[in-house]
C-alpha cells in the first residue's frame, strides 16, 4: 500500500486508518471494545439511532476542561508578573443557554457580538457585568439594549459609536466602561480571509488614529475608557504575532497614560486547534506563559505597570469539544488522469495509489464519499478552504486505506466536508463516520440550504447524552413561510 498521488503534501498515509489522533479529537474520545467510537462513554450508534445524523456531539468535560485549563494557566503566568486577566469566552464560535452556563460556571466571561447573542447568555442567567459587546455595525436597539442591562464592557469599532454609546450611556444614567478597537497592522499566519487586523478592512481604527478617539471617549462624562482591544486573525500556531501586536499597542498605550488611566489591553483571540494530524496546536500553558513574558518585557521597557490584560478565546475552546456524526450515502471512485480530468471510473480493476490504465491515460482514484450533511452544517471547507479529518465511527476495519473526499449533499461542487484524508477502502453506504474539531462555526454557521434542517447539539457526559439546542424539523423550517397562512 503507497501514499496516492493525489493526496496534498501534508496529509501522511496512516499505518492505521482506524487511529484518532489524541490532538485532534476531544479528550472522552476512544475505540470502544466492539471498535466503534464511543464519545463520554457514549456509542457512536446509540447517539445515531436516538438522536438521528447529522448530529453535532459536544464532550462537556473536554470544552470544561479546556476553559478552566485557558483560565487557570492565564492567571498563573500574568498572575507571576504581577498582574491579572480577564479571559472572555468569544460567544460567536458556538453559544447556547447551556454553554453560556457551563462558561459562567467556570469563571469566564462572555464576549457577544449582536442582540441575539446578548439575549442568549442574558436567557441563561448571566450578570451582565461579566459580558463584552463587539460587533463593527452595532444597531442603536442593540447598543441601547447593553447599556441598559449593564454590559461590562462596549468595544468601539469606530468614531461613530463613540457618540452613539455615549448617547445611550447618558440617557440610562450611567458610565458605559468602553475599549477601542485598533488596527496594529500585524498580520497572523492565517487564511487570507480570517486576517482581521490589516489596514484595509472592515474593524477598528488605525493606530494613528486612536489619540484623537481616546480623546473624543474621555470628552465625555458617560463613558469610561477601559483601554485598547487587538485581533490578529484566527487559527494562529504561535505567539509572535501577538508580541508584535502588543509592541504596537503599548506604543499607543503609554502615550494616553498622560491623558489618564488606561487599565487594560485586550489582545484578542484567535488560538488555533489542531484540525488534523499535520496541525501542530501550540499548548495552552507555553502559550499564556509566552504573551506573560512578552507583555512583562514591553512594559519593563515602556516603564510602565503591566496592565490589566483581557483575552477572548473561542475556537479553542469549543472546538476539539466538537464531532459531528453523519451517515454515509453514496460512494464513487473517481479516476483522476494526468491532466486532471475527472473520470468516473465504472467496473475498471484500479489499484488505489498506483495509478491505473484507461487507453493513453493514466491516473489515481479519489473516493467521493458523500453523506447526509454538508455545508448546511459545516461551511467553513467551502467558505476558507478549511481541512478535517475523518474517521469511521461504527466499526474498524483491516482493509487497505483508500484516499477519500467526503461530500455533502447540496447542490453545490464545492460542498465538501473534508477535502482528503484515508480511510479504510472498504467504507459503505450506511456506515457512520465521525468528523472531529467542529465545535467551532459549525452549529454557529449552519443554514437551511437545500431546507436542509439545522442538526441537533447532543452533549454527552459520563455515558449520558442529552439534547441541548433543538434540531430543525421540516415543520419547523414550513412554519416560518408565510405563504401558508395566504393559501
Amino acid at each position: 500500500m503507497s501514499e496516492n498521488p493525489l493526496a496534498p503534501s501534508w496529509l501522511e498515509l496512516p499505518a492505521d486508518a482506524n487511529a484518532l489522533a489524541s490532538d485532534v479529537w476531544s479528550r472522552n474520545s476512544a475505540r470502544s471494545p466492539s471498535g466503534e467510537i464511543a464519545i463520554a462513554g457514549v456509542a457512536s450508534t446509540e447517539i445515531a439511532a436516538r438522536f438521528g445524523t447529522p448530529v453535532y456531539v459536544i464532550d462537556e468535560d473536554d470544552v470544561r476542561t479546556r476553559a478552566r485549563g485557558i483560565r487557570e494557566s492565564f492567571d498563573r503566568e500574568f498572575g507571576r508578573v504581577g498582574s491579572s486577566v480577564k479571559v472572555y469566552y468569544a460567544g460567536k464560535a458556538f453559544l447556547s443557554t447551556q454553554v453560556a452556563d457551563w462558561m459562567l460556571r467556570d469563571g469566564l466571561n462572555i464576549d457577544v457580538c449582536s442582540g441575539g447573542e446578548l439575549a442568549v447568555v442574558l436567557a441563561a442567567g448571566a450578570d451582565p457585568a461579566r459580558l463584552g459587546l463587539h460587533g463593527n455595525n452595532k444597531s442603536l436597539a442593540e447598543i441601547d439594549r447593553a447599556v441598559g442591562v449593564g454590559i461590562g464592557a462596549i468595544v468601539i469599532d469606530s468614531l461613530i459609536e463613540i457618540e452613539r454609546v455615549a448617547e445611550a450611556a447618558s440617557r440610562h444614567g450611567r458610565v458605559q466602561p468602553v475599549r477601542l478597537r485598533v488596527n496594529s497592522g500585524v498580520h497572523a499566519h492565517t487564511h487570507e480571509y480570517l486576517a482581521t487586523a490589516r489596514e484595509d478592512q472592515k474593524f477598528g481604527i488605525p493606530l494613528v488614529d486612536v489619540a484623537a478617539a481616546v480623546a473624543q471617549i474621555r470628552s465625555h462624562a458617560s463613558l469610561g475608557f477601559l483601554g485598547l482591544h487587538s485581533h490578529i486573525g484566527s487559527q494562529i500556531f504561535e505567539t509572535d504575532g501577538f508580541a508584535e501586536a502588543a509592541r504596537r499597542l503599548f506604543a499607543v498605550h503609554v502615550e494616553l497614560l498622560a491623558g489618564g488611566p488606561v487599565p487594560e489591553l485586550n489582545l484578542g483571540g484567535g488560538f488555533g486547534i489542531a484540525y488534523n494530524s499535520s496541525d501542530v496546536a501550540l499548548p495552552i500553558d507555553v502559550l499564556a506563559a509566552n504573551l506573560a513574558d512578552s507583555v512583562a518585557r514591553l512594559a519593563a521597557e515602556f516603564g510602565v505597570a503591566v496592565p490589566v490584560i483581557a483575552i477572548e478565546p473561542g475556537r479553542s475552546i469549543v472546538g476539539p469539544s466538537t464531532t459531528t456524526l453523519y451517515t454515509v450515502g453514496t460512494i464513487k471512485d473517481v479516476l483522476v488522469t494526468d491532466d486532471t480530468v475527472p473520470e468516473l471510473v465504472e467496473g475498471r480493476e484500479l489499484v488505489e495509489g498506483q495509478g491505473a490504465s484507461t487507453g493513453s491515460a493514466t491516473g489515481s482514484v479519489r473516493k467521493y464519499v458523500s453523506v447526509d450533511g454538508g455545508m448546511s452544517d459545516n461551511i467553513r471547507p467551502a467558505l476558507y478552504a478549511a481541512d478535517y479529518s475523518v474517521r469511521i465511527a461504527n466499526r474498524v476495519s483491516d482493509a487497505d486505506a483508500a484516499l477519500v473526499r467526503i461530500a455533502g449533499k447540496h447542490c453545490e461542487s464545492g460542498d465538501i466536508v473534508v477535502h482528503a484524508d484515508y480511510l479504510p477502502g472498504d467504507v459503505t453506504p450506511g456506515d457512520l463516520v465521525g468528523v472531529p474539531a467542529t465545535g467551532a462555526y459549525g452549529w454557529a454557521m449552519a443554514s437551511n440550504y437545500n431546507y436542509l434542517g439545522r442538526p441537533p447539539v447532543v452533549a454527552v457526559r459520563d455515558g449520558e447524552a442529552r439534547v441541548i439546542v433543538r434540531g430543525e424539523t421540516e415543520d419547523d423550517l414550513l412554519s416560518r413561510d408565510a405563504g401558508l397562512e395566504q393559501n
